[in-house]
């Protein structure tokens, strides 16, 4: 099963299949890609704020990164034992 990183809720895992861009999103993206975040990577939600679940802290290649859903909404994840 394919979700944005946005979408992905806490314990969630698997491995990024695609990540968008645009214009406007240029220069995060480009910032995630320099912190791990590049197709075939496993990552794993590991945390959510409470009440708005915004920002989440993900696990990337060993480190643990906090970043706002919207900026996940460009990441897609295959994720783990999900049909």
């Amino acid at each position: 099963m394919k979700l944005r990183l946005s979408k992905m809720r806490k314990g969630m895992a698997g491995k990024i299949s695609f990540i968008e861009s645009n214009l406007d999103s240029a220069p995060i993206l480009v910032r995630l890609m320099e912190l791990g975040f590049i197709e075939g990577v496993r990552v794993e939600l590991v945390r959510e704020a409470p009440f708005t679940r915004d920002p989440i802290a993900v696990r990337v290649k060993g480190s643990l990164i906090a970043l706002r859903r919207e900026e996940g909404a460009s990441i897609e994840v295959d994720v783990e034992g999900y049909q």
